[in-house]
Order: structure tokens, then sequence, then C-alpha cells
């Protein structure tokens, strides 16, 4: 278990939960935002993307009053995403995450907005991260209300920066700063 803050727990990823994510990954509802509605994933797909990671990225569940109902990773930003981003000459500690609810009941509840702040705190408190960033696409209306709740701000408009749906999307770099 990284942490728990109310009726919200975030524990480690496990091979066990590779259903729960090919469940969610195949959602249209939860694609439209996640991956894209042209991308659905089943087992295999699930478990190469997941599980047999390289890098460094950390992927957990999250639980709302013991209900697995979603997805959050975090990271440390690498060379490549520091300088994609304008971080270049920053040598502050920097975490990127993302995350999304994989069961639509529990969406427009404000489980998102405890998510988000929670995981902030612990990067913060935990891995000593002076900032944390997202990219959500410019169209996440929903998801980038809950970030500005949560103290992020739009930094600048990262042009045609993820693939989603056949075409690439526009997204916003958003980053919340230690101590704002």
């Amino acid at each position: 278990m990284l942490f728990t803050n109310n009726h919200l727990l975030v524990r480690n990823l496990e091979l066990k939960d590779n259903h729960l994510l090919a469940k969610w990954l195949s959602d249209p509802a939860v694609l439209e935002y996640y991956e894209g509605r042209d991308n659905p994933f089943d087992l295999k797909k699930v478990n190469q993307k997941f599980f047999d990671r390289k890098n460094e990225v950390n992927g957990c569940i999250i639980e709302y009053n013991k209900i697995e109902i979603g997805y959050i990773q975090y990271y440390q930003l690498d060379q490549n995403t520091r300088n994609e981003y304008g971080y270049e000459g920053n040598r502050e500690n920097i975490y990127g995450i993302d995350q999304f609810i994989g069961e639509p009941n529990y969406w427009n509840k404000g489980i998102g907005t405890l998510l988000v702040q929670s995981m902030v705190n612990f990067l913060i408190e935990q891995k000593q991260a002076d900032m944390v960033v997202m990219d959500p696409q410019i169209k996440n209306v929903r998801a980038i209300h809950c970030y500005e709740k949560c103290g992020f701000t739009k930094i600048k408009m990262l042009p045609k920066h993820e693939l989603h749906e056949g075409e690439y999307r526009d997204c916003w770099l958003m980053e919340y700063k230690k101590g704002q």
C-alpha cells in the first residue's frame, strides 16, 4: 500500500490486476479520454504495456471503499521528457502522473480530486518531489478542472502531443509546485 486517505486506498499494481486493466481499457467510456476508443486492450496488451516495462513507471490500483475503481502511475521525469516540456536546465525533482477512474459510476463524485491531491502529497512527502506535472488533452475539460482544483496550473500548450483515435491531439502541460 502506498497511502490511504479517507475511503481512498492506493496500492502497488500486481499481476493479478491485469483483468481489471483489461476490463477498464476496453470500455469505450474510459477509452474516450485514456488511450482512445480505437485502441482497446485485451489481457495480452495489458501484460505487455503494464507488466513488461523496462522503465521506472510505478503503476498503482485505486480502491474506494475497498472496491477497485481505477489506475494511477507516477514516475520521475527522464531527460527526454524534461527537454520536451522545457525543463532541460531545471535541477528540481520532477514527477509525472497519469490516472483514470475505470468505473464510470465513480465519476463526478470528487474521488479524482481526492486522488490527485493525495498522490501529490505522497510524492512531495515521500519522494521529495519539487514539482508534479501532467499533460491532459485540451478536450478533457472535466479532468483539467479537477487538476486545477488540486492546485495545478496550465503552463503551456503542447501541440499535437498525443496520438489519440488516429490523430495527434493538443495537450496542456500542467504543473503543481511544492509550497503553492
